[in-house]
């Protein structure tokens, strides 16, 4: 379970950084506007990481034996891009001119497009539970629950404490990623 709540907190990430940056480029954002993106992200790191795990089921016999290595693999490569963008997401967001239409979670196509944006990683992570054979249901809802309420309080930290949290969020996430798929190896190894 406390397996399950970690990888959560490190998928959640992404959202949570979209979340802030949101809150800094809106901070007039009303709160059922925090709320509709919450439940877009939320939503869609519930539903990835069951569409990888239905995708893994294709081809999990052919990879069965290598299966802890590709889950590390996964993990790792999640993990690892997360840390690389965490260096660069200290750089202002790019935030809209009060003369453009709005885009980011204010509009529907764009949240729509960043649900699923930072959802791909779960995705990635929902094939490594396949692959592993472990049952899907209660890690994507609690990581769709968890993505859900970290949504909710980045857009109140973006609007309070800027852009300065999003860069450690991002580092955070990656490092708890590349730390279980490290956890999974010596496992395996120590069997």
């Amino acid at each position: 379970m406390l397996t399950y709540i970690l990888v959560a907190l490190g998928l959640s990430m992404d959202a949570f950084a979209v979340s802030v940056s949101s809150g800094i480029c809106y901070p007039k954002l009303r709160a059922l506007e925090a709320l509709r993106a919450s439940l877009f992200f939320g939503f869609f790191q519930f539903a990835m990481p069951i569409a990888g795990w239905v995708l893994s089921g294709v081809f999990r016999v052919q990879v069965e034996s290598y299966s802890t290595w590709i889950a590390f693999g996964l993990l790792a490569f999640v993990g690892g891009k997360m840390v690389v963008e965490s260096f660069s997401a200290g750089k202002a967001p790019a935030c809209d001119d009060d003369d453009k239409p709005k885009k980011g979670i204010l509009a529907l196509h764009s949240l729509f497009a960043l649900s699923v944006a930072t959802s791909l990683d779960a995705f990635a992570i929902g094939i490594s539970y396949g692959v592993l054979q472990v049952p899907i249901f209660l890690p994507a809802t609690i990581t769709g629950f968890v993505t859900f309420f970290l949504s909710l309080i980045g857009t109140e930290f973006g609007k309070r404490l800027g852009a300065v949290f999003e860069r450690w969020a991002e580092l955070a996430g990656g490092l708890i990623l590349i730390g279980i798929g490290a956890n999974l190896v010596i496992q395996y190894l120590a069997h």
